[in-house]
């Protein structure tokens, strides 16, 4: 039997474990990258590791996130981010050069290298036939210092595209199908391997769009193979030397397959307030629209933008609309300079921002009040936009354009007008003069602000878990909901100041109620739906709670890299067993297990007693061996510092 494209890198990658679906495995890491938002954390947790220089091939730091200066916090934190990329020999990226993805996919990736990054969208350069995976900072940092990564083997379905996509439908449409199909729940273990007739008809950044948003699925990564279009890519960045064609065989195994026809794909939009609440466009009938918001990670590329300024060209912004334009890197937005597509985005009423993540992680052009929104990015979260009663709707770049005219939600084929075609150049600009490679006749002292706090540590697991239920939430409870992102990411270097905010918009009492427990020596046991931890990387999801004396989760499902960061922490997942007892807790029940590490060591099955009710159920901690000895620890740090 042949091997897929996943088999393929895996294979040659791996260090520990069998390639069983299911099983634990441990491969080398090739390539990592950071961001802002998670890399001072994780970088943090690497000086702590006393490693003199990183081990991987390359590992680039990114400033993207928080580039937003209000206060010193964030600059100070870009500072110790430059010294530490000195020092210990990483790549840095300065703020202005653009979003970690795009920019990765233009001048880094590499078919058939591995790729982990402190951020959920990693999976972008599966566009460029990489195995790229979204981790937490402290998996990126383990990693840096020449650990393997570990992750289950996952189970690889085949998404088999046929056909071509019709004028004004894009990748984006293509994504929200999938969306659709496999909502975002319950792709544990998952990667989305793409192939068929039609794969050759998507260029690199129209994959990259589909890869990216992938994560929404919750799948580990997404994956197309390398080929023309691939190579082409390359050759336009004047990197054609990386190019290596991978493919699976043709007598691949794959565990399912499902098929899409481009050619019957429509516009579609995900409603508010999840990506997979999915309608046709049409359906939508002249909602009014207050904001568009062009960018990001998903939809902020060259073809993207060029294909939206041809579509506007001598049109102005609806007087009711704010138009947002943020181009993905500085590459990009030179191009759209260079070649005149600037000036008219600006003509057509286009607010240009910088080359950042800015409004699709709520840090900036919050909408307002009880405002629709239609925003080309990836999530649409409750209030991750900065204003919790807005409606955000994801879109294509051009059913965005045609709100920006309309003022309203409108199908782009309505338009009556000639769907742009936008011809990739042959060779972009390259001026890499904002990336800063580390002078290896250089010493660095390492610049610390008084933002970066000290790193927290969680004591090794105790043999008595008695703590409250200070929480109880329901189903697809996301990152953003466990920590606000947007303006409280200032205070990421800072434990006990994020601290502060876990679960502000779901619980504002939360944080204040845990940590009251804490100093009394008690603890705090959360209680959750399924699918808790979907959404961001953002390790400080477990961080910060165990700060505040959290020691157990007892969810009926957990999302992938959620469940790896409370581990990593010490924090027990926990799972229903059967899911209804979930109806049994409430807020405030006192609960509490015992021989917790004899349990841990064994079937991980114990037997959770509600002192409060005077009943008890079963919860289970399924663990590999090696994560076993992480909790028995009290987290991966404490391991690695043995």
């Amino acid at each position: 039997m042949g091997k897929n494209l996943v088999e393929k890198i895996i294979s040659q990658h791996l260090i520990s474990g069998v390639m069983t679906p299911g099983e634990e495995i441990g491969i080398r890491i090739d390539q990592t990258l950071t961001q802002d938002a998670t890399g001072t954390m994780a970088y943090l947790q690497f000086e702590a590791m006393n490693v003199p220089k990183v081990k991987t091939e390359l590992s680039v730091s990114y400033i993207d996130h928080n580039t937003i200066q209000i206060g010193f916090e964030n600059a100070d934190d870009h500072l110790y981010l430059q010294s530490v990329a000195q020092k210990y020999g990483i790549v840095f990226s300065r703020a202005g050069n653009g979003i970690c993805h795009q920019v990765h996919l233009e001048r880094f990736g590499k078919p058939g290298k591995t790729l982990i990054g402190s951020d959920s969208h990693t999976p972008t350069c599966g566009a460029l036939s990489m195995l790229a995976i979204g981790a937490g900072g402290l998996d990126v940092a383990m990693a840096m210092a020449g650990s393997p990564f570990y992750f289950i083997c996952p189970k690889v379905i085949k998404i088999n595209l046929t056909g071509k996509l019709k004028p004004w439908v894009s990748s984006k449409d293509v994504i929200l199908k999938v969306l659709e199909m496999f909502t975002t729940k319950g792709n544990v273990n998952t990667v989305f391997e793409y192939g068929g007739r039609g794969v050759a008809s998507l260029t690199v950044p129209e994959r990259a769009t589909i890869t990216n948003m992938g994560a929404e699925c919750g799948v580990t990564t997404s994956i197309f193979p390398s080929d023309k279009m691939t190579r082409l890519f390359l050759r336009s960045q004047q990197r054609e030397r990386d190019f290596t064609q991978l493919e699976a065989d043709k007598n691949a195994k794959y565990d399912k397959v499902i098929n899409i026809d481009l050619s019957k794909i429509e516009p579609l939009t995900a409603k508010p307030h999840s990506p997979d609440n999915i309608s046709t466009v049409r359906k939508m009938k002249k909602i009014a629209v207050n904001q568009v918001c062009m960018g990001s990670c998903t939809n902020s590329s060259y073809k993207d933008l060029v294909t939206v300024a041809k579509i506007l060209k001598g049109k102005t912004a609806h007087p009711d609309v704010s138009f947002i334009l943020a181009p993905g890197s500085r590459q990009v937005l030179e191009e759209l300079a260079n070649k005149g597509y600037l000036s008219e985005l600006i003509a057509s009423g286009a607010r240009i921002m910088e080359n950042a993540c800015g409004f699709c992680i709520g840090n900036s052009q919050s909408p307002p009040s009880a405002a629709v929104s239609l925003r080309t990015s990836n999530r649409n979260f409750l209030g991750r936009s900065g204003t919790m009663d807005a409606d955000v709707y994801l879109v294509s770049p051009e059913t965005a354009a045609a709100a920006v005219i309309t003022g309203c939600f409108t199908d782009p084929r309505d338009l009556k007008i000639r769907y742009p075609k936008v011809v990739m150049p042959k060779k972009f600009s390259i001026d890499d003069s904002m990336i800063i490679w580390p002078d290896k006749k250089k010493s660095a002292d390492v610049y610390r602000g008084p933002n970066i706090g000290v790193l927290p540590r969680c004591p090794e697991l105790s043999d008595t878990i008695h703590g409250q239920v200070t929480i109880k939430v329901g189903d697809k409870i996301t990152t953003d909901h466990i920590i606000p992102a947007g303006a409280r990411m200032k205070y990421r270097s800072n434990i006990p100041k994020y601290s502060e905010f876990v679960f502000e918009n779901v619980d504002p009492t939360f944080a204040k109620r845990s940590m009251s427990l804490r100093r009394d020596g008690k603890q705090s046991i959360i209680v959750a739906g399924f699918s808790y931890g979907q959404g961001s990387s953002r390790e400080h999801a477990a961080l910060c709670p165990m700060y505040l004396g959290v020691r157990a989760v007892i969810a009926k499902s957990f999302e992938r890299i959620h469940a790896a960061n409370l581990i990593n922490f010490g924090i027990l997942p926990l799972t229903f067993c059967p899911e209804n007892d979930y109806d049994k807790i409430d807020k405030e029940d006192e609960l509490e297990i015992f021989e917790t590490k004899r349990t841990i060591a064994g079937d991980g099955k114990f037997l959770m007693r509600n002192k409060t009710k005077g009943t008890a159920f079963y919860v289970t901690c399924e663990l590999s061996a090696r994560q076993k000895q992480v909790i028995l620890a009290g987290g991966a740090l404490n391991i690695s510092n043995k």
